[in-house]
Formats: C-alpha cells, structure tokens, sequence
C-alpha cells in the first residue's frame, strides 16, 4: 500500500522515555512520506504510544481507543496501533479486547515500525512483544521542541520493584553505545539544539551489561564516563539525565556533575517512600539513611542544587506514621519538585496481589496531605531566587501571555520573562527574578 498521501496521529501518555519513542516513531512514518495531521479524526493512521504505570493512564488509553474502533468500522482503511507499556502488559489479548486493532507493539520494537507496518499493509493483524535486542534506529526522530531533545542511553531495566510493572514491559537493560549517543547528540548540535536530557528508566545502570572493567575493578562504562564523553559535544550548551535511582548513585557522578559546565545542577532521584519497612516491601535496596547521604553530598558538592524526585503514598500496608515519616522527609529535604502519586496495583507485580490493600479514601486523602506539602515545600525552595540573576534558555512562547516567552533555569524551574520568541527562541538570556510561585517563576532580562 502506498503511504504517500497518508496522515498519521500520536497521542503519547506516560514518561519522557515514551515520548522519546514517539519522537522516533513519527520520525519513521515521515521517512515512509507521511503527513503529521493534527487532527485525529482526520489521520488515517493513529498510534496510541501507552503508560501502564497506573491504571488510571491504561484506562485512558481504551476510552480513546474506543472511540477510534467505532470510526473504523465505518473507515475500514483507518490503521489503528497501540504501543508502549500497555501493549506489551496485554499482547494478542488487546486484539480479543479491541478486535479493529492492526498493530500492537511493545516498547522495545519501535524502531521496527517500518517493518511491522508492511505486515498490516499486506493484510494482517500483528503483536510484536516478543524480547529482542534494540537496534539503532538510523531514522531521524520527528522531535517536538526544537531547543531542547530526548536522547535515550539505556533502554530497560533489572530492578525489581514489587509495585512497578516497568521490567515486565521494557525488558531487560540494554545500553547503547557511547559512541551512538554521542553521534546522535552530534548531530543535535549541528541541527541547533541547544539541551539535551539523556534518559534511561534506570540511568545510573548504564553501562553495566556492555563489558569491560577498569583496573580498580569498576565498569568500564558507566554515566559518569558518558557525560566525561559527550560533554564537549559542540552545539549543546546544557546537559541533563534522568531517572537516577539511590542504589547505584555514586559521588564519583556527583563529582563530574560539579565538574563539567554544561551539566545542570539539577538531580532527579526517587525514593518512594520515607520509611525503611516500606522501602524494604518495595525491594528498593536503599534505606532513607542512604537516600539522605546522597542528598548531602550533592548539597556538599553544589549547595544550590534541584533536587526533584517521585514518591508513592498508600502502598500495601502502609500505616499512618509511616506515611507521616514521607511528609517529615518532605519538608527536611527541601525537594524543588515532586511526582507524587497514590499506590495503584498493575497486574504482574507482587504488591498487587497482598492483603492488606489500603482503600482509596485513605490513599486520596495521603495524596492531598502530602500535595500540601510539596507545593509549601516548592514555594519555600523559589524564594531563594527572588531577585537573583538567572540564565534562562528560551523554548517556546508562553501559550497564556504572547508578549512574554518561557525558558527554564539550569535548576529546571520553569520562567517567563517578556521577549520575543522569533527573536529569543534558542538563546541563553540573562534574567533577574521578580516574582516567584511554588513551580514557576517570573523575570525581567537585564542588559
């Protein structure tokens, strides 16, 4: 079938990871001459890009495709795909639920779209959730910021946390090679991006299953030595990584972050629960002890550091004073940001199968006591910004108030300042802060 004059549609839910994978993937279909449509109801191919972390994000997923299986038994040429977390969590059981599906795709198979697409264009319905190894993807992503881009370094993850359905739907670690991610970031640098996050679903990982060890015994390949690598990458003038995770955190990284100019001084580390019982039910293989250690020697390091991390209230058997002990670790850290979530159990995983199930009054009411927190917390941590000179570098125009434009700190908090975008998108801009919000700050630019 000729895909010349066919337009195409992604909804992406969930992490930055898919939306890294949707970026690819739509860099796929315009290499096969697809048009990007704006419009679902006007694309003749939509791709659904799933989160199944939670059920409330998975249950999003099948009221939108359902909406779309309607229109195709009126449009019979109307290719529908789900990929991502859900698909491969569901495999050939999505086509029982959903029988108008055409494709349905595991993380680890987007950059085989291609090839998966020939096979629905010949006449069949594929599931593609079977293990393979990541292949390169050569194809341009169709990125969606033009300032700043994903680059993934390690796709995956062992870890086995007892409420996380990740390792059953990613797979394995698999790292990609120094010289690919820096090749990719070159490439960046010569488009004109200007920040680039390295992401992996357990970064600090990275490395680990490529080989080699050094003569003091470590890894050969670690993230510190990436970030040693691909540091002086022209073109990019801002580095980022996420999600780190307290078991593999080291002071050798902290050290290089410290060290290397580009690198912002903004660390994004879960740790899920501020009790060690919980933390040990969760099999995280840290204590808060340990947590807090890495958290000063960032501070000792950078005193000036972000710090953001993500935290489940209401896992299984979780009492009150446990929960109480997440609010007092809240507020001693000082977190900038906080992913806070209620405990939501995903088929597969271990938690989801214990007795001693919290209901969702209790669950609801953790999750607002300690929203509470987080944003007094984030509004104590912006006042040290108030009347401070920051450097801002521009992404986009500020959709609410056009005369202003919209940037973020090397800290990561999001800033407005009046500018014109044409003129400013892409630029690093000196700015002093004069108003300040719990997640959000406002600048005038200084000469």
């Amino acid at each position: 079938m000729t895909t010349s004059h066919r337009r195409y549609h992604i909804t992406t839910f969930g992490c930055q990871m898919n939306k890294a994978d949707s970026e690819r993937m739509a860099g796929i279909l315009d290499n096969m001459g697809m048009a990007w449509s704006d419009d679902p109801n006007e694309a003749d191919l939509i791709l659904y890009n799933t989160c199944t972390i939670r059920d409330n994000a998975e249950q999003k997923v099948y009221s939108y495709l359902g909406r779309q299986a309607k229109r195709k038994q009126q449009e019979p040429n109307l290719t529908l795909i789900v990929a991502g977390c859900v698909a491969q969590q569901e495999g050939e059981q999505l086509l029982r639920r959903v029988p108008e599906l055409d494709l349905v795709m595991g993380p680890q198979h987007a950059n085989r779209l291609e090839d998966l697409l020939e096979q629905v264009f010949a006449g069949n319905q594929v599931v593609a959730t079977e293990a393979v190894h990541i292949m390169e993807d050569i194809t341009s992503p169709r990125r969606d910021s033009r300032v700043t881009a994903w680059v993934n370094v390690i796709y995956g993850c062992n870890e086995r946390c007892t409420y996380c359905v990740v390792p059953n739907v990613r797979g394995e670690e698999q790292s990609r090679t120094p010289g690919a991610i820096k090749a990719e970031m070159e490439q960046l640098g010569q488009q004109g991006y200007k920040e680039i996050t390295l992401l992996g679903q357990n970064i600090d990982a990275y490395g680990r299953d490529l080989g080699g060890s050094t003569e003091t015994g470590r890894h050969l390949h670690t993230l510190t030595d990436l970030l040693y690598y691909v540091h002086d990458v022209e073109g990019i003038d801002r580095l980022r990584f996420a999600t780190s995770h307290p078991r593999y955190f080291t002071e050798r990284l902290i050290k290089a972050c410290q060290e290397l100019p580009k690198v912002c001084e903004h660390f994004h580390i879960p740790f899920q629960s501020g009790d060690n019982e919980i933390l040990k039910a969760m099999k995280r293989g840290y204590t808060i002890e340990k947590y807090r250690q890495i958290i000063d020697k960032i501070r000792n390091y950078m005193p000036d550091a972000s710090i953001s991390g993500d935290v489940i209230v209401g896992f299984p058997g979780e009492t009150e004073a446990q929960f109480e002990k997440t609010l007092q670790l809240v507020e001693e850290i000082g977190f900038d940001l906080l992913n806070t979530a209620a405990y939501s159990p995903r088929p597969g995983t271990p938690a989801a199968l214990w007795e001693d199930q919290l209901s969702e009054e209790a669950k609801s009411d953790r999750l607002q006591r300690l929203n509470h927190v987080v944003s007094t917390t984030a509004m104590k941590r912006s006042e040290r910004y108030l009347g401070r000179i920051e450097e801002i570098l521009v992404e986009e125009q500020n959709t609410k108030d056009p005369t202003q434009v919209m940037g973020r700190t090397r800290g990561n908090r999001l800033t407005f300042f009046p500018g014109n975008i044409e003129q400013l998108k892409g630029q690093l801009v000196k700015v002093k802060i004069t108003e300040i919000r719990a997640f959000s700050l406002t600048a005038e630019t200084v000469d």
